[in-house]
This record gives structure tokens, sequence and C-alpha cells, in this order.
């Protein structure tokens, strides 16, 4: 399907449709939408298993020479005001984690895009700051990947600013997806040029981390903690000299990467950072932190206090992430933390999540059918290990000694690599359960490698003349071990799921692409802030180009409306 970019709209003639069966994103033309739609990544992939692991290690063994936070204080300082209104309302928008593929992505770029939206018969105009809450590309940080996962759906969906009212600002904080290649893509992208603009949207900051005056005495504070180590000198005075003009009247919304206050249940440090920068540069002020936002996990979900709300939003495109295993409540700042000046622990009640428990305990039970279809590779590789196991125990089967047998090289090493495999995925951090549930994934594996060898024993195929038996066994072994190795497999993530292990992978192999959301947030004249939790139960699947809008409308539309609904009801902050 041919489309016009839009700063030509206005100027030329519709193009004609090419003949297309299916309006579906890889129909679309790159060439002339200016970016390549991609399809959903596919998180079991082998090579992207391998590669998110070089990339952690990486990071592990030399993050503290790619961090790029320190060279930033070379670059402009500023802090910006948006306190200035006409109308006495501002509307500010945040979503998080996008970047993934093109239906989720765009559905949620083009309703933030919109002039306005219908949300239970109330409605929300469009932010004039949208802000970007972390990993805004997956799965690596180049510059391609922001292109075509990120930057090519937001302009297609706002191209150009609407003529007559103010030009809409975008703010992003990076995530630790961003962080992959030390920030370099990351300030390409959103801190480096001067007249920076994504589509319509105008980027303005310089650094990762930023401050904003909002009106009505409300500020905004981004923090930048580089995968929750820690917080740099050059930061700290950025936001020291910024809190010099936040008074006691003031109220604060923090920006984090991710949810420390969740993640600190079973890291009691995760939210040490967070606790300090509150106590030491906020605190001094005497304003309210009132609300504390942040994306990194895949749903949405608010703790409330009495005076603060911690709220996890990251409903902007990648993969759903279930909510069964959230608490009823947390203890902020963690009793456990060894901190010895951290603030007074808390009690934050659960007060909503989307998807809810149920709903996510229903499609986490879709595991069995979504994790083979969506995973062919990771299937095919389990269908290989399981293949060399199987000959190699057959052949251990056949040799004349009890020793030989026991000790057969070939053999030992795919059953290590099996054991070591499960093991590393079960992600072992000191937790028993981790290592126990690794541990028996690995020992189910292996005894499934005995089962099948014992069939194969079993058929006549295995007495053929050398490469007999291993031309029938990658052609009729191979495919079926790999699709009962992969309900296995499924089985040891949904029970797993229970005990809090590999939840995240149990929900990212299956790639779930509805339940998205984002916040369309209002500060009214009278200094009240409303926070309203926007959810999309459904995404498109199906667009049609739009070469005939004015130059500020969407490049592509859905063929079927979207659907935005509150996931609950305004959260009234004074």
């Amino acid at each position: 399907m041919a489309i016009v970019p839009p700063q030509r709209a206005a100027e030329v003639r519709p193009v004609e449709p090419e003949p297309s069966s299916s309006n579906r994103p890889r129909s679309l033309d790159p060439r002339e939408l200016g970016f390549e739609p991609k399809g959903q990544i596919g998180w079991l992939a082998p090579l992207l298993l391998l590669s998110t692991g070089l990339r952690t290690l990486l990071h592990i063994l030399f993050g503290a020479y790619l961090d790029k936070r320190e060279l930033q204080n070379a670059l402009d300082g500023d802090v910006f005001d948006h306190s200035a209104t006409a109308t006495g309302d501002f509307w500010v928008d945040y979503v998080a984690d996008l970047g993934d593929g093109f239906d989720a992505t765009y559905s949620v770029a083009y309703l933030l895009s919109q002039p306005e939206l219908e949300v239970d018969g109330e409605r929300l105009p469009r932010g004039r700051v949208l802000l970007m809450g972390g990993d805004q590309v997956y799965p690596s940080a180049s510059g391609d990947d922001y292109e075509n996962r990120m930057k090519g759906p937001y302009r297609a969906a706002l191209p150009e600013a609407p003529a007559g009212i103010p030009r809409p600002t975008l703010y992003a904080l990076p995530g630790n997806h961003d962080w992959y290649d030390g920030l370099t893509a990351f300030l390409r992208l959103f801190a480096r040029r001067k007249d920076g603009h994504i589509g319509g949207w105008r980027t303005q900051q310089r650094r990762s981390y930023f401050a904003v005056k909002l009106p009505a005495n409300w500020w905004l504070f981004a923090v930048d903690e580089q995968f929750g180590a820690y917080i740099d000198d050059p930061q700290l005075l950025y936001f020291e000299k910024a809190a010099e003009q936040v008074g006691p009247d003031d109220r604060i919304i923090l920006m984090t990467p991710s949810p420390t206050w969740v993640k600190a249940r079973e890291n009691p440090h995760a939210y040490d950072a967070v606790d300090y920068f509150i106590r030491t540069i906020l605190g001094p002020t005497r304003a309210q932190v009132r609300v504390l936002l942040s994306g990194d996990l895949h749903h949405y979900a608010r703790f409330s206090a009495d005076d603060r709300e911690l709220i996890t939003c990251g409903g902007g495109g990648a993969y759903t992430l279930g909510t069964q295993n959230l608490p009823d409540h947390l203890m902020v700042p963690p009793p456990e933390t060894l901190s010895r000046s951290a603030s007074r622990s808390r009690r934050y009640e659960r007060k909503a999540t989307f998807p809810d428990a149920a709903e996510s305990r229903r499609l986490s039970r879709g595991v069995f059918h979504r994790v083979p279809r969506r995973n062919a590779g990771f299937a095919t590789m389990l269908g290989i290990i399981h293949t060399l196991t199987m000959l190699a125990m057959a052949g251990a089967a056949a040799e004349g000694g009890i020793i030989q047998r026991l000790f057969s090289i070939p053999l030992v090493l795919m059953l290590f690599l099996i054991m070591a495999g499960t093991l590393l995925f079960a992600k072992p951090d000191g937790h028993v359960r981790h290592w126990i549930l690794g541990a028996a994934h690995g020992s189910s594996q292996i005894a499934l490698a005995v089962g099948g060898t014992w069939v194969w024993m079993q058929f006549p195929a295995r007495n053929w003349a050398w490469p007999g038996p291993l031309a029938v066994a990658a052609v009729a072994y191979g495919p079926a071990i790999a699709i009962v190795a992969t309900q296995l497999l499924a089985l040891y993530l949904l029970v797993a799921a229970r005990f809090d292990v590999n939840l995240n992978e149990l929900f990212a192999g299956q790639g779930i692409e509805e339940a998205k959301s984002f916040l369309r947030l209002h500060i009214a004249a009278d200094g009240s802030l409303t926070i309203h939790p926007i959810g999309i139960d459904r995404i498109c699947h199906e667009w049609e180009a739009d070469p005939a809008g004015d130059p500020h409308e969407p490049w592509v539309r859905p063929l079927a409306p979207l659907t935005a609904r509150r996931i609950e009801p305004p959260i009234q902050i004074t």
C-alpha cells in the first residue's frame, strides 16, 4: 500500500493504492513511510537470548566505563518551564515501554496523537507534554531500531504540529534497553539537536534526565538511575540547582526508570537510590512528593498511601506482563534495607491493576499454545539439543562396558548443557527457590531425554548404516521431541511463575499484545492534579493509508475503531 509522506500530503494528489490482499503493516511500503514497520519481537529467540545475556554480562563487567552520564555535565543544564498557560488547564501524557511490534506501538501512538479522546463519556485533550518513561526501543538501542520501532511510528501518528496551537513537547527518560549502548543512540535522538523533533513533538532535553516546572506549583523530576545502580554526581548537582527553585508549597511528580518500590520486595537495596534522592535533593525544599511514576514492568499497577501514589504504567507497546503476583500492599522503603539513614517505612495499599489478577492468570494459561507458535526458533533449538542428547544416550547404551556408558563424553557434555542452561534460565540470584526450580526443570528435561531415547531404541532405524540414524532422527525424532520439550518448558514456566520465578519469561514468551495502557494527567487552574489511567483492551492489527489527509493527521489509520477506557476512576490529588 502506497503512503505519501506527510510533509507532502497537502501538495500531492492522492496515490492509488497498490493491489494488496492485506492491510497489515507488512504491506505498508517502507519507501513511502520512511521507516520499516517491524513485527513483534520473539523474546525467546536463541540469538536474542544470547545477545541479551552478553549485553548483561558486558554491563556487569564494563558498565562503569560505558556510563556517559558524567560526560553530560558539559551539556546544557536547563530546567524547562511549562508553568505559563493561558487557559489555566494543562495536560500531560505519559507512556513507557514502547518500540516493540508496529501494531501495539502504533495503536498507542495513534491514540496519544489524537486532538482529544472520548473516554467513558468525557473528552480528554492531548497532552501539551508527552513523557516517555523508559525503554523507548527493543531489543537494543541502535539507530535503526529507534527509527523503525519508535521514531517512525510516532512520526506517522503525528507528522506535524497542528497550526494555531502550541507545539507539544516530548521528554524521554532512558530505561535499561536504552542503556545497552551506553546511551549513545538515545542522546543522539532525544538530546543533541537544538531543533530536534519527532514528528509533531519537539524535543528540548539536553541530558538523559530533566526537571520540568509545570503550572500551579507542580514540578516534574525525571531521574536516570542507570540500571538502578546509583545517581551520578553531575546529575545530583543538576537537580540540586533545579531544587533551588522549588518551595514548600510546591508538589512533585518523580519519574524513575523502574518501579523500585515493587522490586525492593526481592532486592531490599533496589529502592535506596530513589529514597536517597527524595531525602537529600527534594527533602530540603519541604515540597511534597505526591506521585512516583515508572514503567519497566509491562502493566498498570497503583499502590497508594494517604499522601503519595506509586504508579507503574509500562503498557506502551511491549508484551503484556501479568499482575497476579503483585502483593496486596508494599512497605516502602523495605524494612530489610541496610541503608542507615533510610526514610521511615510506610505502608502502600494496592488499589488497581491492569490486567487484573484473574485476567493475568487466564492469560498465563495460554503459554501452551502461544510459546510454540511465537518462538519457533526456540522450539527448534530444544529439538536439536534433545536429538543430540538422544543420540549420545543411544551411543552410550550401545557401548560394551558400564564405565564406558557412564562416562561417555558426548553424553556428559549434553547433560551438563541441559542442566546448566535450565539453571541459568531460572536466574539464580541467591534465592533458593530459583535453584530448586531450575534444577527441577533440568531434571525433567533430562528425564524426557531418557524417555525419548527408550522410544528411539525400539525402532530399527537405530541399527541402520550411518548416516541413516542421524537422518531419521533429524526428520522424525527432532520435530516430535521439540514439540514435547516446548510443552514441558511451558509447564515449567506456568508452575515457576507461581513462585515468582521466570514470571517475565512466562509472558515474554507468549508475546501478548493486548491490554496496553498510558496515562493522561490534568493540572487544573485550582492546582489539583487528576490522573486518568487509560487502558486499551484490544489493539489494532489492520491498517489503511491516508495519503490525502492534512499535514498534521496520521499517515496510517486503523480499519476498526480503537477504543480507550479508564482502567480505574480518575485519581484526584490536591
